[in-house]
């Protein structure tokens, strides 16, 4: 199988490794910081974000950007939406001709607000494969753990989406292919607004009735 790289080791971005070498592909996963990253390549073990989920054997751990991208044919970017533009200038030197991009960062580019596909157009080279989106909603501990999951996954048209999707897809996680880029975009980022809200109703105890329809509504 070919090799992905995921940037990120926050939850996101190991339960999405340990996703990818679930279905057979071995991952290299980078960890900005050096003594985290031998300490989870030593222990097995992503501690401070996913405690007790033993990483598969396929899953290697390094701070060393360029051999994480080194011969990846996937990239994968679980960042938080500030550090995106400066991970994409990072990886933009080392990416190989073809290479695919999934963008799993939720959010706005913070300081500009732009979307976050102006953000990677603006940076990746032309020699990229493709750009697509990944969002859920789901939970990363829920995925980690092999739990039924349904994401979506949006590129630039459908049958590329469906390819991209591909490196995702086995069981228990199901993802749904989508040419709408900017609409899966603002649903990743507009749907922790409405989990917020949905936390209050709770939290003044307003009752299921009213969480539904927030959320439908939402």
């Amino acid at each position: 199988m070919a090799a992905a790289a995921v940037l990120g080791g926050g939850a996101w971005g190991t339960a999405l490794a340990i996703q990818l070498a679930r279905c057979g592909h071995p991952v290299r996963l980078w960890e900005r910081h050096a003594q985290a990253a031998q300490k989870v390549q030593r222990s097995r073990v992503n501690e401070r974000y996913l405690p007790g989920i033993t990483l598969p054997e396929e899953v290697a751990v390094t701070a060393d950007p360029e051999e994480a991208l080194a011969g990846a044919r996937c990239v994968v970017i679980a960042v938080p939406s500030r550090a995106l533009e400066e991970v994409a200038r990072l990886m933009a030197k080392a990416l190989a001709p073809g290479t695919w991009v999934i963008c799993a960062t939720k959010g706005l580019e913070e300081r500009s607000g732009r979307l976050l596909h102006e953000v990677l157009d603006s940076t990746l080279p032309e020699r990229v494969g493709g750009v697509a989106f990944l969002s859920g909603p789901s939970f990363a501990q829920e995925v980690a753990e092999g739990r039924p999951t349904a994401l979506t996954l949006a590129a630039a048209d459908l049958d590329q989406a469906d390819e991209l999707a591909n490196w995702l897809r086995c069981d228990p996680l199901r993802v749904y292919s989508s040419a709408d880029r900017v609409g899966v975009e603002l649903g990743g980022a507009v749907k922790n607004v409405v989990a917020i809200a949905a936390g209050i109703a709770d939290g003044l105890e307003l009752g299921y009735n009213a969480r539904a329809a927030l959320i439908t509504r939402g």
